[in-house]
This record gives structure tokens, C-alpha cells and sequence, in this order.
């Protein structure tokens, strides 16, 4: 196994190459700014589509508004890990800030639906760059010793815009405008541009080196199918379809040959001597499964909260706060601690356990379970997932080299982004044969070409009549504790993972520039 430990100088040996100069706390900012603005985006046009479908049109393609943007965000995270480990993390980081601006400004003045969905997805492929971006320059200007509270602040934003998003976008729609959802990251990003323009310093020198297109292309060819994948499966086509069949031979074709293109490329995307240390595959196996656990419950419990106890959306939303508050303050607990000194082995496993109980809890929520009780029982999932969350960061950024910096990132970005998508649609395919079922149960083949595969809205859930509400209540119920009890195994998964976690020791330097890291 690849483990490091420190080692103290040794008398007359040659000295070691000049550290970063340390950011300050404006610099901090300014990359943090940058996961602000990627995060927020994935969610702040939920609310807003509405109102943009009745402007432009294009009822039949406004869910690829989302989809679009998703898929190239994805795509391209892992790319722009590599560019910026080889041409510069600095420079890589505000081109991507740039293109996300230009996309942001073109999305707010599209004409038609197809404008609309081509420039999201060039904002997708400046979002990319963004949280690899940030992640990569902390993880290179900060030891892992020192940088835990800097994470655990970005573990705090993730959760903090899968609710703020939402409440933003129908904010700046019913006051403003649905343009200005994409405007708004115009003064944010400028502001993330000038402070890391001139207040973040790298030192290193720039390299000639050849990118691995062939890697690239196959890595975009599987992550696209695994995408379309998650998010056609069950939905619009069934798992056993030609389409969604088609795709998982793309994925695992695609796939397949990236591995093999990588073992022989010069300067691979996703570099194979990553996962020749045990630490760094475990932490890429928590994230993917922490990213699945965590968008299972924040798509799925909004709908309980709906559809059973008849909130809005935004009031579903709030109800999810002990959730997410959970969430945070695991991981500002644990950044503060870790960045104080102490040990980061016991928080994984801790959090694994916290987390399959905190689901199982979630198993006694019923029709007639009352609101806040369903509320706080989300908070003790959201301390587990984050104790799951924060260290894995940590230990991708203290795994790598300083020199594969950018492609850690990119790794440990793109495998949560991949496990929320395919925990959402395969735990939703649970969830919607919970409710058909519930549905044939209680009115017959009746109720089932009432689900037809797809929910009502909670508006026309309230014009049905008092036993169809009432048995598909019971359906959401039932779909819930499915949706849970995928977690509750996603969960002890990680908690088996984290069991062969090592505690090797956070390197108290941060990595000494080399030429794959220049500025």
C-alpha cells in the first residue's frame, strides 16, 4: 500500500522547494465563491422553469434545462482536474469562472427553449472547473493538516444550496425576473475573479505536456451514458428497455476502455497510480456512496413531506433543515477538530453507523406522523452523512500527490455527482413501484393506471377523491421506506469501507510545487 508518513530532515540534504505562499482569508474566499456559485446553479432554476416555459415555450424538453447543464458539469470535472495539474490550477480555475460567467450572461438572454438548454450547457462546462478548481488549490496552498477547516466549510455549502437554491430562484422570479436566476452569478463570480486573480499565488513552473484526448473521450462517452441512464431508467423508459439496455452496455463498454487507455497514457485524466493507495479508493467509495445516500433523502423526503402532510414546496423544503444542519455541523465539528490535531479514522465509522440508524428511524414515519416529528427525525441521517462526507475529503487531499492534486479533485467530485444520479434514479424506481403497488392494492387496476408510472402534483392530489388520496399517500409512505432502506445499505456499505480505512498520519506541509502544478 501506498502510505506516507513524515519524515524529519535530514542534516546537509538538499533543502526542499519553497512552499506556497499560505492564502489569506479574502483568498479563501474567493475559491469557496466558486462553490457557491457551481452548487447553487444545480438547483436555483428548479423553481424558476415554470415561469420560463410559459416565456419561451418548449414544454416537451424543459426538464434537459437541468439535464444539459448536469451532464456537462459531470463530463467535464474530471478534465479540468487534469488541464489545470498540468497547465496551471490558477489559470484553470478562473477559465472555468470565466466560461460559467459567459454561459450565466447568454442563458439570461435567450430567446427560445433551444437557446436556453445550449447555453446551460455551457454553463455546465464552466461549472465543472469550479468545485475541482477550489478543491485542488486548497488541497495545493493548504496541508491536509490545516486545510480541514476550509473543507468542512464547502461540506457546509452543499447542503446549504440544495435548500437556498430552491428558495433564491422563486425569490428572484417573483420579484425580479426569471432572467436574473442566471444573472445573479455575474457580480458573484466577478468578485470570485478579482480575489483569486490577485490575491491567490501559486509557484511552479509551466509544462508541455499532451493531453490524453482518447481518455477524455471515453470518460465523456460513460459518464454521458451513466447519466442519460440515471436519469431516463424508470422514468421515461423502463430499466429493461432496449434504450436503458443500450446505455448500460455504452457505460460499461465506454468504460472499460478508458481503464485500459489509462494504464498506458502519459498523463492520464484520471491518473491509475491514484488508486494504488488504499486510503484514496475508500475515501473514493465513501463519496460515492455518501453522494447517493444524501440525494436519495433530499429528493425523496420533500415528497413525503408533499404529498403526505400537504406543505408547499418551499415549506417541505425548511422542514428538511435538521437534515442539513446535521450535515454541517458534522463537518464543521470534525474541521475543527481535525485542523486542532486530532485523528480522522473514527469519524467515517462513526458516521456510517450514525447514518444506517438515522435511516431505519426514518422507517417509522407514517401517514398520520406528525410534521415536526417527521422533521426532526431527519436530523440524526444528516450527522451521519456528514461525518461520512468531511473525511473523505480529507483523505483524497492527503492521498494524493501534490503533482495529481487536480485529478483527486476531479475524482472525488465526479464519483459523488455519479452516485447521487444513479441513487436517485434506482431508489426512485423502488419508490415508484411502492406506489403502483399501494395503488393495485387498495383500488384495483384502477389505481394503477392512475400512477401510470408518474406522480400527481400535490395540487392535483387535493382535487381526487378521498380514497385515492388516501391510498396513494400510503403509496409515497411505503416509497419512502423503500427509498430508506436503500439508504440505510448504501450506508453500511460505507461503514464496512470505512472499517479498512488507515489513520496515516495528515502531512503538516503543504505540497512543494512541481511542474505539473504551475501557476
Amino acid at each position: 500500500m501506498n502510505q506516507r508518513t513524515e519524515k524529519p530532515p535530514v542534516e546537509g540534504a538538499p533543502s526542499r522547494a519553497p512552499q506556497p505562499d499560505p492564502p489569506s482569508r479574502p483568498a479563501v474566499l474567493g475559491l469557496l465563491l466558486g462553490i457557491i456559485l457551481a452548487t447553487l446553479d444545480g438547483t436555483i432554476v428548479g423553481t424558476a422553469l415554470p415561469t420560463i416555459v410559459g416565456d419561451l415555450g418548449g414544454l416537451d424538453h424543459f426538464s434537459w434545462v437541468v439535464t444539459a447543464y448536469l451532464l456537462t458539469t459531470a463530463v467535464s470535472t474530471p478534465v479540468w482536474g487534469k488541464l489545470g495539474d498540468l497547465y496551471g490550477r490558477k489559470g484553470s480555475y478562473l477559465t472555468s469562472i470565466a466560461v460559467f460567467l459567459a454561459g450565466s450572461v447568454l442563458c439570461g438572454l435567450a430567446q427560445d427553449m433551444g437557446q436556453l438548454i445550449a447555453f446551460r450547457a455551457l454553463q455546465g462546462l464552466g461549472a465543472g472547473g469550479l468545485f475541482v478548481g477550489a478543491l485542488s488549490l486548497i488541497g495545493t496552498l493548504l496541508p491536509p493538516a490545516q486545510a480541514g477547516r476550509s473543507q468542512s466549510m464547502i461540506g457546509v455549502m452543499l447542503p446549504a444550496a440544495m435548500i437556498g437554491g430552491p428558495l433564491l430562484g422563486g425569490f428572484l422570479t417573483d420579484r425580479l425576473d426569471w432572467r436574473w436566476v442566471f444573472y445573479v452569478n455575474v457580480p458573484v463570480g466577478a468578485a470570485a475573479l478579482l480575489l483569486v486573480g490577485l490575491l491567490v499565488h501559486v509557484r511552479g513552473e509551466r509544462v508541455t505536456a499532451r493531453v490524453d484526448y482518447a481518455g477524455a473521450a471515453l470518460l465523456t462517452a460513460g459518464i454521458l451514458a451513466l447519466t442519460l441512464l440515471g436519469t431516463w431508467g424508470g422514468s421515461a423508459y423502463g430499466w429493461l428497455s432496449p434504450q436503458i439496455t443500450g446505455l448500460a452496455l455504452l457505460a460499461a463498454l465506454a468504460l472499460a476502455a478508458f481503464v485500459r487507455v489509462e494504464r498506458r497514457a502519459p498523463e492520464p485524466v484520471i491518473p491509475p497510480r491514484l488508486f494504488r493507495d488504499r486510503n484514496f479508493t475508500l475515501a473514493q467509495a465513501l463519496s460515492f456512496l455518501a453522494g447517493a445516500a444524501m440525494m436519495a433523502a433530499a429528493t425523496y423526503l420533500p415528497q413525503y413531506m408533499q404529498f403526505v402532510h400537504g406543505t408547499s414546496s418551499t415549506r417541505s423544503g425548511l422542514l428538511l433543515l435538521p437534515l442539513m444542519l446535521g450535515m454541517m455541523g458534522a463537518q464543521l465539528f470534525i474541521g475543527r477538530a481535525v485542523g486542532n490535531g486530532g485523528g480522522y479514522r473514527g469519524y467515517p465509522i462513526a458516521g456510517a453507523a450514525v447514518a444506517v440508524a438515522g435511516a431505519l428511524a426514518l422507517l417509522t414515519l407514517g401517514v398520520d406522523t406528525p410534521t415536526a416529528a417527521a422533521s426532526a427525525l431527519t436530523l440524526v441521517l444528516g450527522v451521519g452523512l456528514g461525518c461520512l462526507m468531511q473525511p473523505s475529503l480529507l483523505i483524497t487531499m492527503n492521498s494524493a500527490e501534490p503533482r495529481d492534486m487536480g485529478a483527486a479533485s476531479g475524482t472525488t467530485t465526479l464519483l459523488r455527482t455519479i452516485g447521487g444520479s444513479l441513487g436517485v434514479a434506482v431508489l426512485g424506481s423502488v419508490h415508484a413501484s411502492r406506489v403502483t403497488d399501494a395503488l393495485t392494492d387498495r383500488l384495483g387496476t384502477d389505481g394503477a393506471r392512475l400512477a401510470g408510472g408518474r406522480e400527481p402534483t400535490p395540487a392535483a392530489l387535493r382535487e381526487l377523491p378521498e380514497p385515492v388520496r388516501d391510498a396513494f399517500r400510503a403509496g409515497v409512505t411505503g416509497g419512502l421506506h423503500g427509498v430508506m432502506a436503500g439508504t440505510a445499505a448504501l450506508c453500511a456499505l460505507a461503514f464496512a469501507a470505512a472499517l479498512l480505512i488507515r489513520e496515516v498520519p495528515l502531512r503538516s506541509r503543504a505540497g512543494a510545487p512541481d511542474p505539473s502544478a504551475a501557476d
